[in-house]
């Protein structure tokens, strides 16, 4: 039998030993409590009562039970006896019945109707429900009328130790830094056992660890998981399995249990320095690696995880001229090694480094020593390489006048070869950077000239590029960026700033300033501009105007009088001379446009045309131009109508329509034929209209006059008609106004290779063999000439 079984048996058997004794003190209590009842109801003397004692009396039950048990889950093979229901009127041979009702009653519990014993039917469970809740009465067996009203009772059902402890939220994972102090909590667990915790220890646990020792351990009571083992090492163990095990009836020999598991995992803490795989590590690198690229590479190792086993990368030794850094690859965590200036085999050809690897999160508890670090030592060997020349200076500023002249050596640029073979250099100027070509190079000595005449004011700055190549490798080939500057001189002279036209209104006053100018210069001078304006040497004494400096580079035109007037004079022009500070100063002569107009009274120019005083009064300037743009509009309008009307279509060859004539050929024979070339009148194809002059097409003018031809006089029967077509071809030939549309091909070679051969009749003469010609006179008339003209060739030569 399995070991659950005998301990549900052992827990049945002493249920039923603490019922029979129940049952037992009961059955003993009976007789004295139905002699005590039957005696406080009279049930049981034959003395009839008094009517006094009826009336003070009352009836009473006299029930001989108490609250009612039941043991679960039991399964014997008869009813289990619950208890027995007895009342005072059930005396003899009295005609009584038991009823039950209520939870259960007549499925789970039944009541034997004479006796009042109650059976359980059916196998119970507490964990289902715990109490059952009835109701007893006593009936009339016959009539079925109650003889008593009912009374309530509640029937118990008793635990026994039939459920095991179970863990609901297993299994259970957990997580315990490494290196944890013995006795720290890890994690907490929770059984729960379906039995009644009132009655008995069958809900009483208590818990133990079946594996996972000796690194950790449990509370029996409260189920604290805790480190039981110093100094656990993730590095060397990370995972741990811990079976724990939930034990009822107080853990005692024949309680039930559940076991779960709980999955602990050390978590990792910065316990380990970083360590080099190696104490030396060795690079060559050519010296033409470029700046940034990466020359080697070294690793730490670190056997943390996570931020703990991530390191940092220096340099602590050997990079005084800080030639080189060391970063750190982010997936990798290798320390790259990468260059921060060019190396010279020439000038250093071995460097020898230390690098150092730190931890980026070290440990303060840890750390006490600086442990969590590591060094090794880089040698790094430069490796010779065929450099390009390398230029005295990247970038060269030169500068030269804007009349300097060409061949004029502006500067020099100057590269050596880095090498020690130390190859000679030419110099040549990137024309993408020069199109116009106005420099020069001597690829020799670096020498630059100018090619052209330069100018400031066109373009100031010239950058161009100049390469300098190895005579033995032309491959090897450097730039530098040449800046050219234009300097300045004086060759431009200034002018007005703008084209100033000044008005005068003829109601001003003398003194008034009629119009402000200045000028512009296109030179920039180291001091800035000073312009000196003056009047031209014949209008020094100008009876209408003057000139005052304002001190700022312009001046102020004023008027001399206020006898201005349109009709004697609408416009004035006033030169002036500017003159800039340069060295040599150059000077230019502009005119001032000044014109006089009609003012208000405020000095608001209203008219400048002195059209305007003869216009008749009332009758503005745009009113006539209206009233002209109306008549011209009108008289377009009709010239447009009338060619329109007269407008008609002509026919495109000049000729006269009523000329309608008839020619009528008469024939006194019948023809010869197709073979009969003269019996046709060639004379009916010529133009009747045409015949003593050249009609010409109206819809294409010529550009040459086409001369007619003389009319043939031919009669109808006497034209020639080779004579006819040959003046037609000339005539076409030299008509210019004709174009050809005619044109003859002429194809005398039919090829070879053809599968039916040739169809020459020539050939075919010419040969020996013997044809029969005879089915030509067969095709019809048309062919009846040329199968008599072979025929006749055949019967010739048989003759």
């Amino acid at each position: 039998m399995p070991k659950r079984s005998e301990e549900m048996l052992a827990d049945l058997w002493t249920s039923l030993l603490l019922m029979w004794i129940t049952c037992a003190l009961h059955v003993s209590m009976a007789p004295f409590n139905n002699q005590s009842k039957s005696l406080q109801t009279g049930s049981g003397g034959s003395r009839e009562p008094s009517e006094g004692q009826r009336i003070l009396s009352r009836a009473k039950r006299g029930w001989v039970w108490n609250q009612m048990f039941v043991l679960e889950e039991f399964s014997g093979p008869d009813p289990i006896l619950v208890g027995r229901l007895h009342t005072d009127l059930d005396v003899g041979g009295k005609n009584i019945k038991y009823v039950l009702a209520g939870e259960g009653a007549g499925t789970i519990f039944a009541i034997n109707e004479k006796t009042g014993d109650i059976h359980a039917m059916k196998r119970l469970d507490r964990e289902e429900k715990a109490e059952y809740t009835l109701t007893a009465q006593v009936i009339n067996r016959d009539t079925n009328e109650p003889l008593e009203p009912p009374s309530e009772f509640t029937i118990k059902v008793q635990d026994i130790n039939d459920n095991a402890p179970e863990f609901n939220n297993g299994p259970y994972h957990a997580t315990v830094p490494e290196m944890s102090a013995v006795g720290t909590s890890v994690t907490k667990v929770t059984a729960t056992d379906a039995d009644d915790p009132v009655y008995g220890n069958s809900a009483r646990l208590v818990y133990s660890i079946l594996e996972g020792q000796p690194y950790f351990s449990i509370d029996p009571n409260s189920a604290d998981i805790k480190v039981a083992l110093q100094a656990m090492d993730r590095e060397m163990r990370e995972e741990y399995l811990v079976v724990i095990q939930a034990k009822d009836m107080g853990g005692h020999m024949g309680g039930l249990s559940g076991t779960t598991t709980v999955t602990i995992t050390l978590t990792d803490i910065n316990d380990n320095p970083p360590k080099f795989s190696k104490n030396l590590y060795e690079f060559t690198i050519p010296e033409d690696l470029g700046v940034g690229k990466p020359g080697g590479k070294v690793k730490a190792n670190d056997r943390d995880v996570g931020e703990n086993g991530r390191s940092t990368y220096s340099i602590i030794e050997g990079n005084e001229r800080d030639f080189f850094e060391i970063t750190t690859d982010p997936q990798t965590q290798e320390g790259i090694l990468r260059l921060k200036k060019r190396l010279d085999f020439e000038t250093q050809k071995f460097y020898a480094l230390k690098v150092e690897a730190t931890n980026i999160r070290p440990n303060a508890q840890l750390d006490s020593v600086g442990q969590f670090k590591d060094t090794a030592t880089v040698k790094v060997t430069v490796e010779d390489c065929d450099e390009p020349p390398v230029f005295s200076r990247s970038t060269y500023t030169l500068d030269v006048h804007e009349n300097a002249t060409v061949n004029t050596v502006i500067g020099q640029v100057d590269a050596r070869d880095p090498d020690i073979t130390g190859s000679q250099v030419r110099y040549f100027i990137d024309r993408h950077t020069d199109l116009e070509r106005q420099f020069n190079i001597n690829v020799e000595d670096g020498k630059i000239t100018l090619a052209k005449p330069l100018d400031r004011e066109t373009e100031m700055w010239h950058n161009i590029t100049v390469t300098a190549t190895e005579v033995k490798n032309h491959s090897q080939i450097s730039r530098a960026i040449i800046a050219i500057r234009v300097l300045d001189i004086n060759d431009n002279a200034p002018e007005f700033a703008t084209e100033f036209e000044a008005f005068l209104c003829e109601n001003g006053k003398p003194g008034q300033v009629i119009q402000t100018v200045s000028a512009v210069d296109r030179d920039d001078p180291q001091n800035g501009h000073s312009f000196l304006y003056s009047l031209v040497p014949e209008m020094l004494n100008n009876p209408n105007f003057t000139i005052k400096n304002n001190g700022d580079n312009s001046i102020s035109i004023l008027a001399k009088h206020d006898t201005f007037r349109r009709q004697k004079q609408e416009m004035y022009y006033l030169p002036i001379i500017v003159t800039d500070n340069g060295n040599p100063p150059m000077s230019s002569t502009n005119t001032l446009t000044i014109r006089v107009c009609g003012c208000s009274r405020e000095g608001i120019v209203q008219s400048c045309n002195v059209e305007a005083y003869v216009l008749p009064i009332g009758l503005s300037m745009g009113a006539l131009i209206a009233i002209l743009a109306c008549i011209i509009l009108l008289l377009v309008i009709v010239v447009l109508f009338v060619t329109l009307r007269r407008h008609k279509n002509e026919p495109l060859i000049i000729k006269d329509d009523e000329d309608v004539r008839e020619n009528i050929i008469r024939y006194d024979d019948e023809g010869g034929g197709e073979e009969d070339t003269e019996a046709f009148d060639i004379a009916t194809l010529q133009n009747p209209d045409g015949i003593n002059g050249y009609l010409p097409r109206k819809d294409i003018k010529p550009d040459l006059q086409f001369m007619p031809r003389q009319g043939q006089n031919s009669g109808p029967n006497g034209v020639d008609v080779d004579e006819f077509i040959n003046v037609r071809l000339h005539e076409a030939d030299n008509d210019p106004t004709a174009p050809p549309y005619d044109s003859i091909q002429i194809y005398g070679y039919e090829g070879r290779g053809s599968i039916a051969g040739s169809l020459s009749s020539l050939e075919t003469a010419s040969s020996e063999s013997d044809q029969n010609f005879d089915y030509l006179r067969e095709w019809g008339p048309r062919f009846r000439r040329l199968g008599e003209l072979y025929s006749v060739g055949e019967s010739d030569k048989e003759t």
